[in-house]
């Protein structure tokens, strides 16, 4: 695999690729804090008010990761976190440490700044062994101590 960021992108889901995205998989111990890719796309179907955006991350032909953000969500839905929030980040186990979950957030980050008023990016992440907070915060989010929904909000100003 090649972790240049240029050989790195966000494709599409379809019946496809469907299969091979949704056998991504974390470690045992992250699984606690990240869904699977199937039950986040029966998630997205269930909660269109949030909003769903959502990508297969691939190497050149390889799925590596999945993304899902909430794309602009009216300040109505005051239920959910936005208007932008990246709701999932998962890299398969056997492809973390290698730099796409860093590509996988500049992609979104990229995305979401092409979008109507996006001055920030959200996050949310559980704490304890296996969180992803060390990473989101290297990446440079930022906390302010907030929970939702017992998760720790982060934010990456655009």
């Amino acid at each position: 695999m090649n972790t240049d960021n240029a050989r790195i992108e966000l494709r599409e889901i379809d019946d496809g690729n469907r299969a091979l995205v949704e056998a991504l998989t974390v470690t045992p111990t992250q699984s606690q804090f990240v869904a699977g890719v199937a039950s986040s796309l029966r998630e997205a179907a269930e909660t269109p008010d949030a909003c769903p955006w959502f990508r297969a991350v691939y190497d050149d032909a390889t799925p590596v990761g999945f993304v899902m953000l909430s794309d602009n969500i009216p300040a109505s839905h005051t239920e959910y976190m936005g208007p932008y929030f990246l709701w999932r980040l998962l890299i398969d186990a056997q492809f973390q440490g290698r730099g796409y979950g860093r590509a996988a957030v500049d992609l979104c980050a990229e995305y979401v700044r092409t979008r109507p008023g996006a001055e920030v990016l959200l996050t949310s992440c559980g704490l304890g062994k296996g969180s992803p907070l060390p990473f989101y915060l290297h990446y440079g989010f930022t906390t302010e101590g907030e929970l939702h929904d017992n998760e720790l909000v982060l934010s990456l100003p655009l």
